[in-house]
């Protein structure tokens, strides 16, 4: 009796039914909710999902002004304004195109895919990623190294969209809306600053095969990614409203420049340039037929028609990456030992040391990192392990576990 009286008491803390009426009735900790409740409410959770990727001015995820967007980007990024306010302005700019969707106009308004350009460790990836965490559309980065041309081997170009399509859990309407970060640009440049003669299939051929990507057409995309093959379904993908934003360190590119200045870099006669130009930042002075002369195909370029360059990271903005951000590499290690319950410090005299390694390595932001893991990688091990609550990092400390990582590496 008690029992047959438990299962009408229990009911769908959604619907009102009782267990007899439904055919499962799933227990929480202080209600329960039947099998329908819970389809309809996963029902609902897709369709949220699938509009979040639908920008508008009302009723949904408002569409950030630029300056709000440089904002975000400055909690995460230090420096580096030039290269914020174009990438702030694109994305702004696809989001009201994407609003204008549909509208009949005489006027059609077309995307401009940009080209970042800036030495290693400035801030490339770490852009793309950091505007990846506020945007409503599908996001992905892709690195161009590992892209060949169809039939080689290593990755068809095709995987890239292959790659967007699964950041939009393969809704096609939403990938077609996306944004597409490719990294490492520069490595898909000719090898010679002539047309091969022979094939260039990581190089050349890759640049030929972006082209339909960059400029607006229906790519046939292999579902899974791999080789294609006839039999094969394919999901068609319409490029034209997908943002392309690339980046690439060039390294070398500053000789193309000066060159092109009338600079010398090197030589007896290297300082009787005109004060006018800055020799310590050649970048800024970065133009198309700069990247023509590194062996970007004309097509290419002219398909990527924003040009802005990161400026290289000087002391002051060294020291800043590691105790500004959000995710500032300091904050990091502070909060992995804060888990192990030990308070962690940093001497000033320590941080400054580890910018002067930096600069001496030029490796920019990565090379606080490798600084960084050297010194703290004996702690890291041993601490665990030990009763203690605080420790004090010190410039002593540093230099000795700096110089015992080096001379390990030197087999001494």
């Amino acid at each position: 009796m008690n029992k047959i009286k438990t299962i009408q008491e229990d009911r769908c803390a959604f619907c009102g039914r009782t267990r007899l009426d439904v055919d499962l009735l799933i227990r929480g900790e202080s209600a329960f909710i039947c099998d329908e409740c819970a389809e309809q409410a996963h029902d609902i959770i897709q369709e949220e999902r699938k509009n979040k990727f639908i920008p508008q001015n009302h009723g949904g995820h408002e569409i950030k002004k630029p300056v709000e967007i440089k904002q975000f980007l400055d909690q995460y990024v230090i420096g580096q304004d030039e290269a914020k306010k174009y990438l702030a302005v694109a994305v702004y700019n696809h989001y009201k195109r994407l609003s204008r969707k549909g509208e009949r106009d005489d006027v059609e308004i077309e995307k401009s895919n940009i080209i970042l350009v800036g030495r290693t460790g400035t801030g490339k990836t770490l852009l793309a990623r950091t505007i990846a965490k506020m945007l409503h559309v599908p996001f992905t980065i892709v690195d161009a190294t590992v892209l060949t041309e169809a039939g080689y081997v290593g990755e068809d170009i095709e995987s890239i969209l292959t790659r967007l399509l699964q950041a939009a859990d393969y809704d096609t309407e939403a990938a077609e809306r996306g944004i597409v970060f490719i990294d490492e640009l520069d490595k898909i440049a000719r090898k010679g600053d002539n047309p091969s003669i022979t094939r260039d299939v990581s190089g050349e051929g890759v640049q030929q095969g972006l082209l339909k990507l960059l400029e607006g057409s229906v790519v046939n995309v292999p579902p899974q990614g791999g080789r294609k093959h006839p039999d094969q379904k394919m999901i068609p993908v319409n490029t034209k409203d997908i943002l392309f934003i690339c980046g690439g360190a060039f390294d070398g590119i500053e000789q193309k420049i000066a060159r092109r200045l009338n600079t010398r870099v090197v030589g007896f006669n290297a300082g009787k340039e005109t004060d006018k130009v800055d020799r310590d930042n050649l970048l800024q002075y970065i133009a198309p037929q700069d990247l023509k002369a590194f062996g970007l195909i004309p097509e290419i370029i002219g398909r990527l028609p924003v040009l802005t360059y990161l400026e290289p990271l000087d002391k002051n903005a060294l020291r800043d990456i590691l105790t500004e951000p959000k995710n500032a590499i300091t904050r990091q290690y502070i909060k992995l030992f804060a888990i192990d319950n030990i308070q962690l410090t940093f001497d000033e005299e320590v941080l400054d040391y580890i910018v002067d390694k930096a600069i001496e390595y030029k490796l920019g932001a990565r090379g606080l990192r490798s600084i960084c893991e050297a010194i703290m990688t004996d702690l890291m091990f041993e601490t665990p392990s030990r009763d203690c609550h605080a420790i004090t990092i010190t410039k002593e400390y540093a230099t000795t576990k700096l110089d015992k990582a080096h001379t390990l590496k030197l087999g001494a």
